[in-house]
């Protein structure tokens, strides 16, 4: 601690370089050891990041707070919320730039699996950001040592510390997090894909604030009685709710009516939410994946001919390659790039589908015959799809009736609640249509030589830009249209893991299924820090193997 003072003394009004002698360098003070893993280059360039470890028997959290590993990750989140908020009371102007300020990772209101924070029987680390203070590009060595040695020491004792937090929200977010994972696992043994537990509230603020609608309009979510599940949780009891099947399932209903709204919380139940969330107890099994058309991307070597053949030119469609996807190629792309990657579950919503794709009736039939039709539409693979590889399907529609002959289960949606339709179909008599067999799916081989990620040689570069966008050597990934990445730190992560891929796995031999295992392998057995192309990373979060899959899929010239 006298040495950090010392040396912070040493180099005051110096040059802004002269940060760099702390690079590197470890400090111990009273109660915890401080790192300076990064220094940043001057006071307007990314910011320093440091890290904070702390003995357990100074930050004394009980271990019941993470004794097994989804207790120790909801532990995580909470600290992790905790530094987040409080280091914004801390932060102050010290200079120019970026001096004096301290922040951390910003998560989402998922719970997520993050490098920021980690936390085992013997310590208690914490990894975030400070802007070391200037002036002119000089170094302002008493606002730095104030800035340390207060305001940092301050927030690490009120934020990490166990006695200084609040134990009754700790124990709420720990078991809240805690009953939702076990929700999700007694999913499959129920026969259920989705559960909405009663009071749930489904719509958020906005379209780009993810926060709940206030509870003064937001209508509460009820359970028709034809579905409604009880199940036991083990820390708050019997929670009720609408179970979703397994099958073909249907939400209809009118427009504005929240159809849309709960398929979004489905496909947001892969993951778990905090307490205040209104989603805490919507869970979806893992491997449900959000599917849709996505005209203009660059499809590589993929078996579509299930649902598209007989191309004209002759296109083979069972190696099926272009640079610009239509709306149905690029569905039928999607559906098999996800079953290839493990998909058990997919969420399809028609407002942003191709309608090609998705349904051919009678009458289109009876004027164009089947063989000068090269689409076979998804209403005649549904079934077959759930029939062979027990893959459910959920689908909003509004706007045709041909999906009610396919369908296990009909959900309408009247002024954002449901109500089960399934035997009101069934008495309407509408005739089922045959079923017939999916068809094969082939996993690819991918080259080593097409995912290089060096921008150039002996610099490799491989990094989120936005939520949306992977830089990955000289190019561009859009993932805009991957709508389950919620967090800049899986962008991140899942940029890492490619090169993890490139470097470790890809030797021509491998296929993608199986270079997919080892990855989510890799994912629960170390977590999302081994794949870092840096050490001790502060930003990166937990990602899916469908969306890293997602994401690989979408390289140009892969």
């Amino acid at each position: 601690m006298q040495r950090l003072k010392e040396i912070l003394r040493k180099i005051d009004h110096r040059g802004y370089s002269a940060y760099q002698e702390l690079k590197k360098r470890q400090f111990q003070f009273s109660t915890f050891e401080l790192f300076f893993d990064h220094i940043q280059k001057d006071p307007f360039a990314p910011a320093t990041k440091i890290r904070v470890r702390i003995p357990q028997d100074i930050a004394k959290f009980p271990g019941w707070t993470f004794k097994n590993r989804i207790r120790r990750v909801a532990l995580e989140d909470f600290l992790l919320r905790e530094l987040n908020t409080r280091s914004h009371r801390f932060s102050k102007k010290r200079g120019e730039g970026k001096s004096g300020a301290i922040f951390s990772y910003q998560p989402s209101q998922r719970v997520l699996e993050r490098s920021a924070i980690h936390i085992d029987e013997k310590f208690l680390e914490a990894r975030f950001f400070i802007g070391l203070p200037s002036r002119g590009r000089r170094i302002l060595g008493n606002e730095a040592e104030a800035m340390v040695f207060y305001d940092i020491s301050r927030l690490i004792r009120y934020s990490l510390f166990y006695e200084n937090l609040v134990e009754r929200d700790l124990e709420r977010h720990i078991k809240t997090i805690e009953d939702a994972e076990y929700l999700r696992n007694r999913l499959n043994e129920l026969g259920l894909v989705c559960f909405v537990a009663n009071g749930s509230i489904l719509p958020r603020r906005s379209g780009v604030d993810d926060h709940p609608m206030d509870s003064k309009k937001a209508i509460p979510f009820i359970a028709p009685k034809e579905l409604e599940s009880t199940i036991e949780l083990p820390n708050y009891g019997a929670i009720k709710g609408m179970g979703i099947p397994e099958g073909v399932v249907l939400i209809i209903g009118g427009g504005f009516h929240g159809k849309s709204t709960l398929l979004r919380a489905i496909q947001d139940g892969i993951y778990n939410h905090i307490p205040g969330d209104g989603r805490e107890f919507v869970v979806t099994v893992k491997q449900a994946i959000k599917i849709r058309a996505e005209d203009g991307r660059s499809i590589v070597g993929v078996d579509i001919s299930p649902f598209i053949s007989n191309l004209p030119q002759k296109v083979d469609t069972r190696n099926f390659t272009t640079e610009n996807a239509s709306g149905s190629t690029s569905q039928a792309a999607n559906i098999i790039e996800a079953i290839e990657a493990g998909a058990k579950l997919l969420l399809i919503d028609e407002d942003t589908s191709a309608t090609n794709f998705m349904i051919r009736d009678s009458k289109m039939r009876s004027l164009v015959p089947d063989d000068l039709e090269p689409i076979t539409p998804f209403i005649d693979k549904v079934r077959p799809l759930f029939n062979d590889y027990h893959i459910s399907t959920i689908l909003v529609t509004g706007g045709s009736g041909e999906y009610l002959k396919v369908a296990d289960s009909v959900i309408c949606m009247q002024n954002y609640l449901p109500k089960d339709f399934t035997a009101r179909v069934k008495k309407l008599g509408i005739e089922e249509r045959g079923e017939g067999k999916f068809g094969l799916i082939r996993s690819r081989i991918p080259l080593k030589s097409s995912l290089n990620p060096e921008k150039r040689p002996g610099k490799t570069q491989a990094k989120a830009k936005g939520l949306k966008k992977v830089i990955f050597g000289p190019r561009e990934i859009d993932i805009s249209q991957v709508e389950q990445i919620v967090e800049l730190g899986q962008s991140d992560a899942i940029a890492n893991a490619l090169v993890y891929i490139y470097r470790r796995l890809m030797d021509d031999k491998k296929t993608m299924s199986q270079i997919y295992k080892i990855v989510e392998h890799e994912l629960v057995e170390k977590g999302v820090e081994s794949f870092s192309t840096h050490p001790k990373p502060a930003h990166l979060a937990e990602f899916r193997i469908l969306d890293f899959a997602f994401t690989l899929n979408r390289i140009r010239g892969l």
